[in-house]
């Protein structure tokens, strides 16, 4: 498993914000409302669905469809504008699969342009619904709705997948978490080491 997490300015939607007004809390509406829109929508819908349709397949495909919209929508779209991350796998020459991480590089210019209220609804969102779906993961196992259960393992992986992809966007590679991790360590080591010496 080869990673390689890259941190690039890469957006050529980003010179257009630029221009954009300050004063403007949400810089991306149309975004901000996508992010949002596909998968509440598809919560709703399987909420709902038995109160509205009989036919379990008309469900079932409007469920699927709005997870693969948002899926989509927030690895291309929402994820680059809102937040500045981005997330994708490629396969080289020699085919191996490669995941690549990319994150917007942090300048005081570009700064300016990342707007809070969109950083909160994306993460909100990115955090919120892949929950929910697992919470309906647990509803449907014991309440032995089966035929439902593929549809909500879907939502888990589609959901849990973006959440996954952005997480390792915002912190780095698997190997800056566990240098990360043993550098804390150690120092805390050191700290209580140190500490009882002194007290010694």
């Amino acid at each position: 498993s080869n990673d390689d997490t890259e941190d690039v300015s890469l957006f050529d939607a980003e010179e257009e914000t630029t221009n954009r007004p300050r004063k403007s809390k949400i810089r991306h509406p149309v975004a901000s409302f996508f992010h949002l829109f596909f998968r509440v929508s598809a919560i709703i819908v399987y909420l709902l669905c038995e109160l509205l349709s009989s036919s379990f397949i008309a469900c079932m495909v409007t469920i699927i469809l709005l997870l693969s919209c948002d899926f989509w929508a927030v690895k291309n779209v929402t994820g680059r504008l809102m937040v500045g991350l981005r997330w994708w796998n490629h396969i080289d020459e020699d085919g191996k699969s490669h995941w690549v991480f990319e994150s917007r590089k942090a300048s005081p210019q570009e700064n300016k342009t990342v707007s809070e209220a969109e950083s909160r609804i994306f993460w909100l969102g990115l955090i919120a619904c892949p929950v929910l779906w697992v919470i309906f993961a647990f509803s449907a196992l014991f309440s032995f709705r089966v035929k439902w259960l593929a549809v909500v393992i879907m939502g888990v992986v589609l959901q849990g997948a973006n959440l996954y992809g952005y997480i390792r966007c915002k912190v780095g590679s698997r190997k800056n978490l566990t240098s990360m991790a043993t550098s804390y360590l150690g120092k805390q080591f050191l700290k209580q080491n140190t500490g009882d010496e002194q007290t010694s």
